[in-house]
């Protein structure tokens, strides 16, 4: 029998990437959805459960950007808050373990050192709120929950910040990138790659998922514009009107302690991706 696996929000970036594997994997039948099933309406859910049996579902629905969160409180809220907790409240009800991605932005970045899974987080966007909220619902109505969070996620070749650094290369033109922005590229496929690890798992929680090592925004876009052969002195350092470092690092604390999957530096993940986007060329 195989392994129903449904994964919602899969017009987004990372549940565009995960569907794309887990359809080459033998092992699941795949049900990808994306605003078809309205998830800040609980009866649309349960409607889907009947139809759809899944023996897991993968919330990848999100309003990410945190412009658009500021300015549309109560639908960041409903998508990113409300959406996880329905999903949460039928999963449970019907014995479905959830897993939820997550963000870094849980973190406000004032305390310069990595965060692991046990520090306390402290958002101050309303975007990094909601996400929170999203894990609260998700942690307290269902006990067969994962929740991911990573950070500065790449590898889709679509509105990620390679894609755009390379975008501004390919013109020749000169963009700011931050010197007091810190935290850990990582790449898609090493998300995807760690959540199929984890459906069949009887593993539980909350995990972080992020490269290791760290770097500022102009560090990763120099190293993108090196590796794929384009001037660095595109990449113009700037740094915000506060003066201290913001930094949303994650430690991958919990993967260690359980030894269930290991990550990669990011430069190495980097390189990896820059020369398969070569190859495609």
């Amino acid at each position: 029998m195989k392994t129903t696996i449904w994964v919602v929000g899969a017009s987004g970036r990372v549940g565009r990437a995960l569907k794309t594997s887990l359809k080459k994997n033998t092992d699941f039948k795949v049900i990808a959805t994306g605003r078809e099933v309205d998830i800040t309406k609980l009866d649309e859910i349960e409607q889907a459960i009947m139809v759809y049996r899944p023996n897991a579902i993968v919330n990848c629905a999100s309003i990410s950007s945190t412009a658009y969160c500021e300015e549309h409180k109560v639908e960041a809220f409903g998508v990113n808050a409300i959406g996880a907790r329905n999903l949460a409240v039928v999963s449970e009800r019907n014995n479905i373990k959830i897993i939820q991605l997550s963000t870094d932005e849980v973190f406000s970045g004032v305390h310069n050192y990595p965060k692991n899974e046990f520090d306390t987080p402290t958002p101050d966007t309303v975007y990094g709120q909601s996400k929170l909220a999203g894990e609260n619902f998700v942690r307290e109505l269902n006990p067969k929950h994962l929740i991911i969070r990573s950070s500065w996620v790449y590898g889709e070749d679509w509105e990620d910040y390679v894609s755009i650094v390379l975008d501004h290369a390919k013109k020749g033109e000169s963009f700011d990138a931050a010197v007091d922005r810190i935290s850990s590229p990582t790449y898609m496929k090493r998300i995807v790659d760690f959540i199929i690890k984890m459906i069949p798992k009887e593993e539980y929680g909350l995990y972080h998922v992020a490269s290791e090592g760290s770097c500022s925004r102009y560090q990763l876009a120099t190293t993108i514009l090196s590796l794929a052969g384009y001037d660095t002195k595109l990449a113009v350092p700037v740094s915000g009107a506060n003066t201290n470092v913001v930094s949303t690092l994650l430690e991958n604390l919990m993967m260690k302690i359980t030894d269930v999957y290991q990550m990669p530096e990011w430069h190495v993940d980097l390189e990896t991706y820059i020369n398969s986007l070569k190859q495609e060329v």
